[in-house]
């Protein structure tokens, strides 16, 4: 028996973007479209509601969804099902086509790349909807983009979905059209944009606090020389990622330090009206996983679930970690995209990956809103180029062909180098050897703008932020770490007034001591920021738009890359405003 045409009027109530969306797609009535969303924005919903059209109307007869994962797959399949779509996820490249019971089938990008005709026999077949979700994977290496290419050319209508359209690399991503700029680079182009700044705006997402935590940091080299370093201070990019690889060793105090501090935020929000608030830690590896498992037992007493891999198995745990009551996950990055645990509120961010699209997808984890108020808050280890993207969440991309490589941003092969799991090779071991790491908060980021000084681990300072109220508006957000900036600021003049008893006879002051680099910019940036908060409050644009306004004008990176100069002159050119 044929799977029946679903039924329109037991969809349920479209997002305002979703409704101007599908106006969009019914009135063009073109072979492809582009829809890009940001992650918990609903991109599922709005491609089943064109699908159920398409059926409705008779357009298709046939549904092909294509998914990045195993795991999406069976997500794909459950929610097409709650709205009278069945969909085959379990189906095999051996198998051909799918049963008359279902409307179609849901595959990986792999499934096509490694058999593209069977699928362009299947799209033939019958007039077929494919829809391509995050179709930049298409993107990713000549094998999967020519399948996708070859198997869907013939397809009667592709919808294009994404989160994060750009790439870093120059691969053209198949059915998505491109148009040449003024500058002669050819830019992707969507038919519908729903970015993370309309939706915070809407209430659809969730504000993100981003923690930054620093620390001291001391390994060894190849050499035997012993090196210490400051994470967050200016180096060259190979001592950042040895920092940074040292932090993140779980045997170091920054992991256990950061992760007390992750869960003290996580019970916050358990307190505060999130009850199944979860967290999340995304690993580099999968020794470094199950290390980070032992010590959040350790930390908090409680078990994490692990994710490790792409299998059947992995798809359970997180299927049951989904509606469980348990309060840490930890994955190998198989959860950064797509996957849907919206009680997700936390997170650690304890991977080497750092490139924009890898850092939003991950981001994208913790941003899906349940109801009005919730937040997200994400710890990070205090990277500038991490910092920069924390500190852009809001900005739009598109991929960008023959774009020359930012020589500015950090270079992931560096870091690539210097985490390389030591399971392949004892080599790593001879080469580096973390000694110890300790961490401190040393800012936090929201709306794109910089909040607070260091504050050590486990002290009162640190506990002013990670007690932030859990259910709060983007604006009291704002507010409020502007307000707790302030106090910290005042308790520190008033400690830095407590002098002794000072002599009968009055001497000469001393001229005080000239701030080094790092004082100074710590200094102009909470100077900035205050401008910037003003200007908000006079203005009511968001702290970001202000940031980014200056960035324009200005030139340079987010103001926590940017030099003292630069700072200098964001200062200048505020106040002119």
């Amino acid at each position: 028996m044929a799977a029946r045409t679903p039924t329109l009027e037991t969809f349920p109530a479209l997002r305002a973007w979703q409704r101007r969306a599908l106006v969009e797609y019914l009135r063009r009535r073109e072979p492809d479209f582009t829809a890009v969303a940001t992650p918990g924005a609903g991109k599922t919903t709005f491609a089943l509601r064109v699908a159920a059209e398409l059926l409705a109307d008779g357009s298709i007869d046939a549904i092909t969804v294509v998914a990045p994962t195993e795991h999406l797959k069976t997500q794909w399949a459950q929610a097409a099902a709650r709205v009278g779509i069945q969909l085959d996820a379990a189906f095999r490249n051996a198998d051909l086509h799918s049963s008359a019971d279902f409307h179609g089938a849901v595959v990986t990008y792999a499934q096509v790349g490694m058999a593209p005709q069977v699928h362009r026999r299947r799209t033939l077949t019958r007039r077929t909807l494919v829809i391509l979700d995050e179709i930049h994977h298409a993107g990713d290496s000549r094998t999967w983009g020519d399948g996708v290419q070859a198997a869907f050319e013939g397809a009667e209508r592709r919808l294009m979905l994404t989160g994060t359209p750009f790439r870093s690399d120059d691969n053209p991503i198949p059915f998505v059209s491109y148009e040449r700029g003024g500058d002669g680079l050819l830019r992707s182009r969507a038919d519908s944009v729903y970015g993370y700044a309309d939706a915070l705006h809407d209430g659809v997402v969730r504000p993100v606090l981003f923690l930054a935590y620093s620390g001291e940091t001391r390994w060894r080299t190849n050499a035997g020389e012993e090196l210490a370093a400051r994470l967050g201070e200016p180096m060259t990019q190979d001592l950042i990622a040895q920092a940074w690889r040292t932090a993140l060793d779980p045997a170091g105090d920054w992991m256990p330090q950061v992760l007390r501090a992750a869960d003290a935020r996580l019970t916050v929000l358990r307190n505060a009206g999130m009850p199944d608030a979860a967290g999340l830690v995304i690993a580099s590896d999968q020794q470094a996983a199950r290390s980070y498992a032992k010590l959040i037992e350790q930390v908090t007493g409680e078990k994490a679930a692990v994710v490790l891999s792409d299998d059947a198995g992995a798809s359970d745990r997180i299927a049951t970690f989904t509606t469980a009551e348990q309060r840490w996950l930890v994955a190998v990055r198989m959860v950064s995209e797509g996957v849907d645990i919206p009680r997700l509120a936390v997170g650690v961010y304890a991977t080497s990956a750092s490139t924009p699209l890898y850092f939003a997808q991950a981001i994208g984890r913790f941003v899906r809103a349940r109801r009005p108020g919730e937040t997200a808050s994400v710890f990070l280890p205090s990277v500038p180029h991490l910092l920069g993207l924390a500190s852009e969440m809001e900005a739009e991309r598109d991929h960008v062909l023959g774009k020359p490589k930012d020589q500015d941003g950090f270079d992931d092969d560096l870091l690539e180098r210097a985490q390389r799991d030591d399971q392949a090779s004892g080599e790593l071991e001879k080469r580096f050897a973390a000694l110890s790491a300790t961490a401190e908060l040393d800012q936090v980021i929201f709306d794109g703008a910089s909040f607070g000084t260091a504050a050590q681990a486990g002290t009162p300072e640190e506990e002013e932020y990670l007690g932030l109220p859990g259910l709060l508006t983007a604006d009291q957000v704002a507010m409020l770490l502007s307000k707790r900036q302030a106090e910290q600021l005042a308790a520190s003049r008033r400690r830095g007034t407590v002098r002794p008893a000072e002599p009968a006879v009055a001497t000469a002051a001393a001229p005080p001591a000239p701030m080094g680099a790092a004082q100074r910019r710590v200094a102009l940036r909470r100077q900035l920021n205050a401008l910037v908060a003003a200007r908000h409050h006079h203005t009511g644009q968001p702290h970001g738009k202000i940031h980014a306004e200056l960035r324009r004008r200005c030139g340079g990176p987010p103001s926590a890359q940017a030099t003292i100069e630069q700072l200098e002159e964001r200062i200048a050119t505020v106040q002119t405003l």
